[in-house]
């Protein structure tokens, strides 16, 4: 079981309930599996029940999302809240980083790791409930490349499987799990590598890789907590790349990550750092994946972290979190 992160909380005047000023609620219609609109209605409700007038729009496309965020800045709209998966939550986050702004987060999504993370109840009417009620949060981003994430971004087979995947979805109408396991096979089977060149704040390292992959703050690798974080303030980035490893030892590397042991691989680096670039033999274009979306950058790639960035709101009943003046 995923377990949520450990945040400290900025005290406001008012600490245990934010002000509202007309809260915007920016909602993605074609996120997840549920029906948005019956999503809207209990929104509506709820803010309703809390005597707050919300405004609630259902956004059909990424671009949308953006100006609707851009919009409810321009408004003086807080909290802004953004419903729908990791890549929803990213593209409201990335207009509100470094602003006066909070972000509300509404779980819509299939995996909802940041929501996750946060110990941000899945139910929309709860989560809904954090947004009027919860504590404010001053949590890390990452950032490559000026496009910032929220949870990670990755290198090699993850953007391949991403983009296969979406071609299932397009051109033969497959859904998205049954998109992704094909994706997912097709890639293993053509299993491209990357030559790259890292540095951090302290290694230098030339690496013939399957993956790269950078955390926003560090992740749990081992035991069936993988993909958890127990922190996301810390101010750090987390990189993990394998080194020469085929198809078996992929799942080797699997293996041990279940089991233990994974940290003791040879072919395996992990390690914390605030910054890391990414150089290939020649300026190249590489497909970079952040919290599930796809775009191609052009190396060398350039992350770091900003601490601190982002305001979020989250449960301040949460036994994860504490006050901090």
């Amino acid at each position: 079981m995923q377990e949520s992160a450990t945040l400290n909380l900025q005290a406001e005047s008012q600490a245990d309930k934010p002000a509202h000023s007309h809260p915007a609620v920016i909602i993605n219609a074609s996120s997840g599996s549920d029906d948005k609109k019956q999503a809207r209605d209990i929104l509506e409700a709820t803010f309703a029940s809390s005597n707050v007038e919300a405004r609630i729009s259902l956004a059909k496309s990424g671009e949308e999302i953006i100006d609707l965020a851009r919009r409810a800045v321009q408004d003086n709209c807080q909290p802004i809240i953004a419903g729908g998966g990791d890549g929803t939550i990213n593209a409201v986050a990335s207009v509100l980083v470094d602003t006066d702004r909070t972000l509300g987060v509404l779980p819509l999504g299939t995996l909802n790791h940041f929501a996750k993370d946060l110990n941000i109840p899945l139910d929309v009417e709860a989560a809904a409930r954090v947004c009027l009620d919860g504590r404010e949060a001053s949590v890390d981003v990452g950032e490559v490349n000026d496009r910032i994430f929220l949870n990670n971004s990755s290198l090699g087979l993850y953007p391949s499987i991403v983009q296969h995947r979406e071609k299932q979805q397009q051109q033969l109408g497959r859904g998205k799990w049954p998109a992704f396991v094909w994706a997912t096979l097709t890639t293993l089977k053509r299993y491209p590598f990357l030559s790259v060149r890292l540095s951090t704040d302290d290694e230098r390292l030339i690496r013939h890789t399957p993956f790269i992959f950078v955390g926003n703050n560090e992740y749990e690798m081992e035991s069936f907590n993988v993909g958890a974080r127990s922190c996301i303030n810390a101010g750090q980035l987390s990189l993990y790349v394998a080194h020469r490893t085929g198809r078996l030892g992929l799942l080797r590397l699997g293996w041990r990550a279940l089991f233990g042991g994974l940290r003791d691989e040879e072919d395996f680096n992990a390690m914390c750092t605030k910054e890391i670039w990414i150089e290939t033999r020649r300026p190249k274009r590489l497909r970079v994946a952040t919290d599930g979306e796809v775009t191609v950058m052009t190396t060398p790639l350039h992350y770091r972290v900003r601490p601190g960035a982002l305001r979020v709101l989250v449960p301040k009943s949460s036994d994860k979190c504490r006050v901090t003046s």
